[in-house]
């Protein structure tokens, strides 16, 4: 994946915006209980997923629905014109789903389906961007049958204090090459992996940053 500063300074302004129309706006779900948004891994998600131009991303949801992974992620896709699937456990309500993310104008950047999330992964091939939830039981199983980009990809594991027997994704696949993963303490933990980020026989170039200019 090539770096697009552009696109993860454009995500990260629309998430910012996403956030504080999130307080100025009647956002709640059918049981009156306000959405969960948290800024400071919202913004940093979504333009990471948009800078590294991510055309495949899948999410794979617990039986808490939506949260702000999928929004944050549901702006990458909007600014890169890529495909974001959310794996739904079959007690979600779709149409609930959906509800969610239109007040945000977001609905019709993300497609969820249902079914058992080890089946439906398999489906996908050469996935950019994934995030995968600890609350998911058999997340075990998805870390071994996902298949992501060789090239250039990133998978987000979240909450890794539900994890099992303390392996994270980026101990199952440390061993192949290229792979870099690190802890952040963000919520309930997340862990960051990248693969594959380097090209033989070619230069690669890193961005590790991008501002943010205002004019008044």
């Amino acid at each position: 994946m090539k770096w697009s500063p552009q696109d993860a300074m454009e995500a990260y302004l629309q998430t910012l915006q996403v956030c504080k129309d999130h307080y100025n706006q009647d956002c709640t779900d059918h049981g009156g209980a306000t959405k969960c948004i948290q800024p400071q891994c919202m913004e940093f998600i979504s333009a990471l997923a948009a800078g590294n131009q991510a055309k495949l991303m899948v999410q794979i949801l617990s039986n808490e629905g939506v949260n702000p992974l999928t929004i944050a992620l549901a702006v990458a896709a909007k600014h890169t014109g890529g495909r974001f699937i959310c794996v739904l456990d079959q007690q979600q309500d779709m149409e609930d789903c959906k509800a969610q993310l239109s007040c945000y104008d977001l609905e019709d950047k993300v497609e969820f389906v249902h079914g058992n999330p080890c089946e439906i992964v398999m489906q996908f091939k050469s996935i950019d961007f994934a995030v995968i939830d600890c609350k998911f039981e058999d997340h075990l199983k998805l870390f071994k049958t996902i298949d992501v980009n060789p090239r250039g990809s990133i998978v987000l594991v979240s909450n890794l204090v539900r994890r099992r027997n303390g392996v994270s994704f980026g101990e199952v696949v440390r061993r192949k090459k290229g792979v870099e993963y690190v802890t952040l303490h963000i919520g309930q933990g997340m862990e960051l992996t990248r693969i594959g980020f380097t090209c033989k026989g070619h230069e690669t170039r890193r961005y590790k940053r991008f501002h943010v200019t205002f004019e008044s």
